[in-house]
């Protein structure tokens, strides 16, 4: 894997290259503002070295780039009608952490495209906490509130 730009924008990583017909729709849905013209704030990843890339390899890479949240368009998202994007964000060693709990260094969700602003604004902003958004999820998807 080439390393990821250094961007104040959010990276949405491509790693699935089977339908770039999807990829465009994705983009699409993405970059369009929402009724009340929220938008993620994203900068497209669209790089054939990150084909496949197994999510513990983009997590690697994120680590020498100047943000926590990342979100993959794999197989999944470019595949399910409602493009459940991964989100991945990195947890600061320093971030509170219940002793019972064991430490995790990132926490994972999928995301409907459409309410892809939501989280991204969020959490870019430090808005809402990731546990918001993890709570309000079915299933491990974030369909919006």
């Amino acid at each position: 894997m080439k390393s990821l730009p250094d961007t104040d924008e959010t990276l949405l990583i491509r790693t699935d290259f089977s339908d770039p017909t999807a990829w465009q729709a994705l983009l699409t849905t993405v970059m369009t503002p929402n009724q009340d013209g929220f938008l993620a704030n994203v900068h497209p990843v669209d790089d054939l070295a990150n084909h496949d890339l197994p999510t513990q390899q983009i997590l690697s890479a994120a680590r020498e780039v100047n943000t926590d949240l990342f979100i993959v368009a794999d197989k999944t998202a470019l595949t399910a009608p409602e493009m459940p994007l991964l989100a991945l964000l990195l947890f600061d060693e320093n971030d509170e952490c219940e002793e019972s709990e064991a430490r995790q260094e990132h926490g994972q969700l999928r995301v409907f495209a459409t309410e892809l602003w939501s989280v991204e604004n969020n959490i870019s902003l430090a808005n809402m906490d990731w546990e918001d958004f993890e709570n309000a999820a079915d299933n491990g998807v974030f369909r919006g509130f």
